[in-house]
């Protein structure tokens, strides 16, 4: 079998382009021997990264491209990632006095409000996928994007933004659990990680003054904890591995507990997202290449890392160290946006310069050969936040 699977290797890398296998020995360096940027020139390129996924996509819409692939170029628009983008680009504008990403991010939104479906809902997948259905998970990251506009920009995104969060409120099953309109791109299941769809419906509740969608959001995060166990892991919190979670997907959950506690400050939600906090620190400052997978005994599974979840964790920590300094949190935080930061290529003229890899090395088992959109988003805000604490 060893034989058989390292023969198909060789044939799979022989027909690699030579993009995909000058990425790949790009790779071939152990990160603590690649150059490191600078923290400002790092957030320029990868905003600038995000508004090529915008100007490049495949279908010429106004929405951000999936990711940029080393086999085959540019994909086309992700509404999902294109919604959580936004407040990103809104945030960095300010923070780099840069009002080409303002103009970004309403291009994006006027475009989302136009393919919104009836209801409020949003299609799941790309723009192009199939079936076209609605799904609670796009529609939530997507109101995280909407919710940012209405604050930003005023009534134009009113009326969409109440339409999406009385969707997901009209959706919630009694125990807090969002089961009827799953994605049809992911494994069949209950997924903790949609803490992060509740999130979207805090800030609608944020930015509408309606206090119901806090209820309802709370009520999810109530219902995800009752998966969290006793060491801060949480059971049925991954795309299609449960029993080996990405930190993707972890970070996901954990964002909506931080949240949870920052827009209602009950201490519960703080002391949860502490008990899962702690564990991946450790891990972090044991080591800043987070493995990309997690087992219930937080031991790592995979020999790759997902930049997207070593980032997304960052900033949780570097949010719960603003509600009560502490130096092992922001240590973790900073070593893990180091790590991705130093991944980061950057070449005039390319397409790839400035993206943010799926996976480090780029073959590995998360948007392989692939520089995706949302770890772009994820690394920019965790930078960001860094920023603050210097």
């Amino acid at each position: 079998m060893f034989i058989l699977d390292t023969l198909r290797a060789i044939k799979y890398n022989a027909k690699l382009p030579q993009t995909a296998k000058e990425a790949k020995k790009r790779d071939a360096v152990h990160v603590n021997d690649l150059f490191d940027i600078d923290e400002r020139l790092a957030l320029d390129v990868v905003c600038s990264w995000l508004l090529k996924a915008q100007s490049d996509n495949k279908l010429n819409d106004n929405g951000y491209a999936r990711h940029f692939s080393f086999v085959n170029g540019w994909a086309s628009s992700y509404p999902e990632t294109t919604g959580y983008i936004i407040p990103t680009l809104i945030e960095a504008s300010h923070q780099l006095q840069r009002p080409d990403l303002n103009d970004s991010a309403l291009k994006a939104l006027d475009w989302l409000v136009a393919i919104q479906f009836d209801d409020g809902s949003f299609q799941g997948g790309r723009i192009d996928s199939t079936p076209v259905v609605p799904v609670t998970f796009n529609t939530g990251q997507i109101l995280l994007g909407l919710a940012a506009g209405l604050s930003e920009y005023g009534d134009r995104y009113s009326v969409a933004t109440h339409k999406a969060a009385q969707w997901l409120c009209d959706s919630l099953d009694d125990d807090g659990c969002w089961r009827k309109f799953p994605t049809p791109f992911a494994a069949n299941g209950e997924k903790a990680y949609e803490t992060h769809v509740a999130w979207g419906l805090m800030e609608a509740a944020k930015s509408t003054g309606n206090t119901t969608y806090l209820e309802y959001a709370l009520k999810n995060v109530d219902w995800a904890l009752t998966k969290q166990q006793a060491n801060g892991w949480f059971v049925d919190c991954c795309l299609e591995d449960p029993t080996n979670p990405l930190t993707h997907t972890i970070g996901y959950v954990l964002r909506g507990v931080v949240e949870a506690y920052l827009h209602s400050k009950d201490d519960k939600y703080y002391q949860a997202a502490l008990i899962t906090a702690k564990p991946l620190t450790s891990l972090l400052i044991k080591d800043s290449f987070l493995p990309g997978r997690l087992n219930k005994d937080w031991q790592g599974t995979v020999d790759w890392s997902c930049l997207t979840g070593s980032v997304q964790i960052a900033s949780c920590l570097l949010l719960l160290n603003d509600v009560s300094p502490n130096p092992e949190f922001v240590k973790a935080a900073l070593q893990a946006i180091t790590f991705v930061r130093k991944t980061i290529k950057i070449e005039e003229d390319k397409a790839y310069s400035g993206g943010v890899q799926g996976s480090y090395p780029v073959q590995g088992g998360y948007g392989r050969y692939q520089q995706l959109n949302w770890a772009a988003k994820f690394y920019i805000d965790a930078q960001l936040l860094a920023l603050e604490i210097k």
